[in-house]
Parts: C-alpha cells; structure tokens; sequence
C-alpha cells in the first residue's frame, strides 16, 4: 500500500501546493513512485507542474463523483511524479458530494480501487487540500494515513493551526481513527526575525506539535517556478530551499523505514 500525505492548513499562502510539488518530485528523485493528488478548486498545483486546467477533459472532479475510476484522469508530470489534477470544476464538487452518502470517503475508496487496479503501483501520495475545511479537506484527511501542516511564521497562519487540529480530531474520531498529525512545517522562514522563532516555540508548548526540520527559507525562486510548469527543485536545483525539501523527503522515508522495522521486530 502507498503511504498517503495530506498537506493541509485552513490559511491560504503558506507554501501548501509548493510543498506537495517539492516533496513529490524529492520522492520520484529518489527513485519512488508518485502521485500527487490536487484536490484545490484554485487548481494551482496542476497549473504549477505544466498542465492547462481549463483544457482537461478529466480531473480529480470526476473521479470523486464516480463519472471515471482515477486511473482514467491520471497524467504524468515532466518532474516525476504522476498528478490527479483538478480544474474549477471542483467548486461545484461540493455542493454535489454534500448530498451522497458516504461523501468523506469518495476520495479514499478511489485511491483504494487505483491501488487495486494497478497492484500498488505508487509508493507515496501526496494530497494537496484546499485553504479551507470543507467536504474536500474532509475527504483528504479521511484517505490519508498522515497529515503535514505548512506554516508561514507569522499570527495569521499560526491561529488556523489550531483549527486545523480541531478538525483533525473529528476526522479521528468519525472517518479515520488511524490519521496522525506529522508535523508542522516552518515555510517562508526568516531566521532572522524573533517573531518567527516565536511563533514555533508557542506552536510546540501549545500544541504538542512536532516541528520538522529543515526549515523552508523564503526565496523569490518558489514564486518563479509555476510559470515554467515545473517544481522549484527542477528549476533551482541548488537553492536553500529545493536541498531542504529533498533533505525534509530524505527524513520522512528513513522515519517509515524505521518505524517498519520497530513494527516487524514486536
């Protein structure tokens, strides 16, 4: 089975759809499978790996609706990973899966058929969730087995946390009793600045939560990338942040291989 990452955070602008893109292509670096999957009616992720979603006949829409089975929708990215792409058509998407049964788990049965119908064909997929927590968050966390939570070091960013963690819980406790919280991830990162080394310290005393390492620096270099349809570690290879995003994908592979052992060996 895949190991499933959704990348949340109710705020918008924290680096959320750059970190999906730089930790997928880190992973399909390394030599693993990818899939992405773009579950933003924003499309941003899609339109930031090569695609036009406004010329796709079919997306991640159609997927959660049942019209096609995910394998039909699935496109290959020029950085590696596979993408389950989205176009605005997922507004509406909503509105229409609030009236099923069974609606926080569309997502989830989808990627266990694909996983079905292609014998475990991927090693890691990576869920980019909209700014928001809605019915398609919901499904996110619902298919996921972990969830990371970019975070810009600042006020803004660090009160939706909390929110976030509020809805983590009843996905807990209604949907997906086996979802863990990774971690948070500090995007945007200026060292420099007491606020920002602040604002991690109040996460981890109020929260509990774990704060990954490396930490992503603030370069103009992420904001260029979309534009030529690639992730920042195609078009910056050596930049701080593409070394810390294949050092932060480094960790997270070797913190599964360690917990497979601990789990084979009891």
């Amino acid at each position: 089975m895949p190991h499933i990452l959704a990348v949340a955070s109710q705020k918008g602008g924290v680096a959320k759809t750059t970190t999906v893109a730089s930790l997928g292509t880190a992973f399909a670096e390394m030599g693993r499978r990818v899939l992405l999957v773009d579950l933003d009616p924003q499309a941003c992720l899609s339109f930031s790996l090569g695609l036009d979603p406004d010329a796709l006949e079919l997306s991640i829409h159609d997927v959660l609706l049942g019209k096609v089975p995910a394998s039909m929708a699935i496109t290959p990215t020029q950085d590696g990973p596979d993408l389950l792409p989205a176009t605005i058509d997922l507004a509406g998407c909503e509105a229409l899966l609030l009236m099923r049964t069974g609606r926080e788990y569309a997502l989830r049965n989808a990627l266990a058929d694909l996983v079905s119908a292609t014998e475990a064909a991927y090693d890691d997929v990576l869920i980019d969730c909209p700014p928001s927590l809605g019915v398609l968050t919901i499904n996110g966390l619902t298919a996921a087995d972990e969830v990371l939570i970019p975070l810009q070091c600042e006020t803004l960013s660090h009160r939706g946390v909390g929110q976030l963690l509020d809805t983590v819980a009843d996905i807990q406790r209604l949907t997906n009793r086996d979802l863990r919280v990774l971690g948070v991830l500090p995007t945007l990162y200026d060292s420099r600045t007491l606020h920002a080394r602040d604002i991690l310290d109040d996460i981890n005393d109020r929260y509990g939560l774990a704060v990954l390492e490396p930490a992503i620096a603030r370069s103009v270099r992420f904001a260029e990338a979309p534009a030529a349809g690639r992730s920042v570690l195609s078009t910056a290879r050596r930049l701080r942040g593409s070394l810390a995003y294949r050092e932060l994908a480094a960790r997270l592979v070797a913190q599964r291989a360690d917990t497979g052992d601990v789990a084979a060996s009891t």
